[in-house]
């Protein structure tokens, strides 16, 4: 009976592992949208800061061309399913925000999943544990 039970916790930590790291790994990935949009809101402010700006566009296989920034006015934003929006700055950085605020509630809710995932999985090691010293008091 007891083999039976340490087989079914064995495999529950294992499920409470992998779901330990997908969490981990979403977060990480939160984390990186996250730096992506900050710097994002930071470019398009010191695009108003300065007239003439130069920039590197990306033309493939970490190759870049030499520009001048002609137009500071309007933004494009991909905004998901391969749809860009054309928008003013301001209106670009208070969607990037607003973005923002979505990605920082999924970092608390992932956090907290993570939390009581790692709660569940410290509970199944000592389940474990307390069944291999009744297991080894009975022998």
């Amino acid at each position: 009976m007891s083999e039976e039970r340490a087989q079914q916790l064995m495999q529950q930590m294992q499920m409470l592992e992998n779901y330990f790291a997908d969490l981990s790994q979403r977060e990480g990935t939160l984390y990186g949208v996250l730096r992506e949009a900050t710097a994002a809101i930071e470019s398009i402010k010191s695009l108003s800061q300065k007239p003439d700006n130069d920039a590197l566009v990306p033309v493939g296989m970490g190759t870049f061309v030499k520009t001048k920034i002609s137009s500071k006015d309007k933004i494009v934003l991909n905004i998901g399913a391969g749809i860009s929006l054309e928008k003013d700055s301001e209106s670009a950085i208070n969607y990037l925000e607003a973005r923002i605020k979505e990605i920082e509630v999924a970092i608390q809710d992932t956090a907290a999943k993570k939390h009581d995932a790692a709660v569940q999985l410290e509970q199944g090691k000592n389940q474990i544990n307390q069944l291999i010293q009744t297991d080894s008091q009975s022998q």
